[in-house]
């Protein structure tokens, strides 16, 4: 699998490159926009990551001149500019899924394969624009769409808060795999600058409570943080 990966942090573009060649990913790293795009039209990657704020051309603006031009390659961005007008935006001009800044490698190599499968057409991938956006990790009946954020139990939607579905999509995202307390803090409150330091624990709770009893078990892990684990 090869990566394209737009970003003017050159210490990022290392740090993700070195991770995930060790995974079997090749990444080409641009500090600029317009030569991605010159390279993109000319040797299309299977992935590309864009941030928004480039030196040379707004993201979103180099996002809407690739699909202009019908490259189809999907696209994540990577950006500390999160608002939700930033993602709507993003999605609605061709972006395929969108992960704040600070990210989680795991997490991201997750979304890499899962959209680099369903590009492909590959099994466990959908057939249409209409079903494309159910990814193909499931767990215990869970399944999450990544271009909505919406969470499915056995096909049907998982109603749930903002925070405890932000924390299960992390979950999901290495289901079986212990994800520090820490890094949870990060993701369920990433717009909340003075967060105390057991408010995430807060959310397990309440999220452990919503679960469906015939799905995923939520397990504390003292001193490592949170996993899912199937149901004995």
């Amino acid at each position: 699998m090869r990566l394209f990966f737009v970003e003017d942090n050159t210490a990022l573009q290392t740090t993700v490159a070195r991770s995930f060649e060790r995974r079997g990913i090749q990444v080409q790293g641009f500090a600029q926009g317009r030569p991605a795009l010159e390279r993109w039209r000319a040797q299309p990657p299977d992935v590309v990551l864009l941030d928004l704020s480039l030196p040379d051309i707004d993201g979103l603006e180099l996002l809407s001149a690739a699909r202009a031009e019908q490259l189809t390659t999907p696209v994540i961005i990577l950006t500390a500019r999160g608002t939700v007008g930033d993602r709507i935006l993003g999605l609605n001009i061709g972006a395929d899924d969108y992960l704040p800044k600070p990210f989680d490698l795991d997490e991201l190599e997750a979304r890499v394969r899962a959209l680099a499968r369903r590009s492909r057409g590959a099994p466990g991938a959908a057939g249409s624009p209409g079903v494309m956006a159910m990814e193909s990790e499931a767990f215990c009946g869970l399944r999450v769409d990544h271009d909505s954020g919406a969470i499915y139990h056995l096909g049907l939607p998982l109603d749930l808060p903002p925070r405890e579905a932000a924390l299960l999509r992390a979950l999901l995202a290495r289901p079986g795999h212990a994800v520090a307390k820490e890094r949870l803090t990060e993701i369920v409150f990433a717009d909340d600058l003075e967060v105390q330091p057991d408010a995430v624990e807060v959310v397990a709770y309440r999220l452990r409570k919503r679960l469906p009893a015939d799905s995923a078990r939520l397990v504390t892990l003292r001193g490592l943080g949170y996993l899912l684990k199937a149901p004995d």
